[in-house]
Parts: structure tokens; sequence; C-alpha cells
């Protein structure tokens, strides 16, 4: 896919639009990750500096582990009704934003993002596929789109540049990212809490939660899977129904090529993430089951029972990878 680079007539129509826009809502995609939250709450704390009246909206809510920054106690669940300019961030298909169609009628004014597979939806479209996070984007932007920032900004989008690099071990951080997460810290953002409560902190339900998922563990010619049902949820007492980022730990078995996790949300749907080494791209294989994201990163909610969605991407998967679909456990 060509990556577009964000031109200057779209940058200056995003300033114009935020500059004149008293009301905003600010939204990400439905089950947040850490980009999500950080992002949401980095932009909301930079446009209320700029003296903007906001609202922060994702329909899940804050995840307990990310409560900790700044700003988390303004999100709502729901998009206010009244007149406003709707931004969305680091959500890559309008579906993903989880809202109902009356509420969220036309397309964002703003859309800001850095999956390769958005198909920007928005009025105006600052997509930058190689960026490491949106959160990126977001910092980049902030002076060109007369946005001020603050600890308070710094801290939610220093996290979103953390989680979405896993740590800073993914292959797009560049020195460029390593930069721009150091101008974070000199502006307030606190590294080692950020590190430790977005990447290092787990409850003792999610722990559970994976070691249920992890007595499942397959693995085949470098490909690596596990399953998480709605009986495992109920057993580890678990409320979300993600996988609680046990893809993020599949990712560093010896010899993975591609990590899957696949999670029971009903009889008829499955949430599947996927993650890759440098070299494997997994967005093709998310865009087969109507999903998408980035080369190394990306998920898909696919209609069916977790066992038919499990053997349909495992043979999709190890079709990529060139491997039979034999099984080691």
């Amino acid at each position: 896919m060509r990556k577009r680079k964000m031109r200057g007539g779209e940058i200056e129509a995003a300033r114009r639009l935020l500059a004149e826009a008293p009301e905003i809502v600010v939204i990400s995609h439905e089950r947040p990750d850490g980009d999500a939250v950080g992002s949401v709450l980095g932009l909301s704390r930079s446009l209320e500096l700029a003296g903007k009246n906001v609202t922060p909206v994702l329909v899940d809510g804050v995840p307990e582990r990310f409560q900790f920054l700044a700003g988390a106690a303004k999100v709502v669940r729901a998009v206010p009704e009244g007149d406003f300019v709707l931004v969305a961030v680091d959500c890559s298909d309008l579906p993903r934003m989880g809202t109902p169609k009356s509420r969220t009628a036309r397309a964002p004014d703003l859309n800001i993002d850095h999956h390769a597979t958005n198909p920007r939806f928005g009025r105006i479209n600052l997509v930058r596929a190689d960026a490491a996070a949106t959160a990126e984007i977001l910092f980049e932007l902030a002076e060109p789109l007369g946005l001020p920032m603050d600890a308070g900004a710094a801290t939610p989008l220093l996290l979103g540049i953390v989680t979405d690099t896993i740590g800073f071990r993914t292959a797009n951080t560049t020195s460029k990212v390593l930069r721009i997460a150091a101008q974070l810290i000199e502006l307030g953002a606190n590294l080692v809490e950020v590190y430790e409560r977005g990447l290092n902190r787990q409850t003792l339900p999610a722990a559970r939660y994976w070691g249920l998922g992890l007595s499942r563990l397959e693995y085949n010619n470098g490909l690596v899977w596990a399953t998480l049902s709605l009986e495992d949820r109920r057993r580890a007492d678990y409320p979300g129904d993600d996988d609680a980022d046990l893809i993020n730990f599949l990712t560093t078995i010896d010899g993975s090529r591609i990590a899957i996790v696949l999670v029971e949300q009903s009889e008829r749907k499955t949430k599947v993430s996927w993650r890759s080494r440098p070299g494997v791209d997994v967005s093709r294989l998310a865009a087969q089951f109507g999903g998408g994201g980035h080369e190394q990163a990306a998920g898909a909610m696919v209609d069916g029972d977790l066992a038919s969605v499990t053997s349909r991407v495992v043979r999709e998967a190890s079709s990529l990878l060139g491997v039979s679909t034999g099984t080691e456990t």
C-alpha cells in the first residue's frame, strides 16, 4: 500500500477548523488501547489549554490500568447532542468508533491516525502510516495546529508511544520517535510511571486469564496462537472482552514469526489479534477477515464461533508463512 504524507493544505485546514470551533468532541476506537486513550486525553488537554470546550469520548470507557492519567475521569461513553467539531484519533475506520449511527451520521470533521488501512473517512484527514503511534503524530502537529503542550498533555501522548511500540521494541521505533519521547519527558511526562502502568502491571484477574489462555498455547513452525473463551473470562473474573494484552507476550516467544490471540465475544463473534516479526505483513491477514491495522499489528472482529474462526485464521496464517497446519503443543 502506498504511503501518503500529510499535506500542508490539510494541516492548515485542520488548524482553521480547530481555531474556529468552540465545542469539540474527541473520540477513538472501541476497546481502547494505550494509543487510543493517550491520543484522546493528550489532544483533549491541548485543546483545553487553547481555550476550547472539549468532550473526550471512549464508548468502552478508560481501561482500569490507564485511569492514572490526568483527565481520565472526564471521559464519557456517548457522543453528546448538539453542534460540535468531531475529531477521531487512532481510529482505523468509522465502524471502529462503536457509536450509534444516529449520533455520528456524518463523518468526523477531522481524522488523525497512523493505520495503513485507514480509508480517510474524515472531511479532513491527517493520516501518516509510517508513524509509530497516533500520539507521535499529535505531538508533531501540536505546533502547526497552534495547540499548547504541558505535562498533562505530554504524559498520555508518551503512553500512546510506549504502548504502541511495546516499550520501543517495534521495527518502526526510529530515532525520531525516541527524540519525541525525550521531548515529552522534558515537558513533564514520567517515563517510569508510564512504562510501569502501561506495560508491566497487570491485575490478578488478568494474570489468571492469561494462564487459562497459555494452557492451550499452540506452536507450528513460526506460528504461535492461543484462544480465550467466555468461560475463561468467567473463571478468571476478568471484566474486559479483550485479551488483556496476552498478544504482546506471545510475540516474545523464540521462533515465533506470527502470534495470534482469538477471544470469544459470543457464540457467533470472535475477536482476533495478530502480531508479527518484521517482514511479515499481518495487515493482509486482517483484511481477509474484514479487519485492518499495520504490517506488524492488526485485528478483526470475525463472524463465527471460536473453534471455526480459529481453524480459518490458523489456516490462512500458515499459508502466509508457507507451512502446513499441523500443530505442536
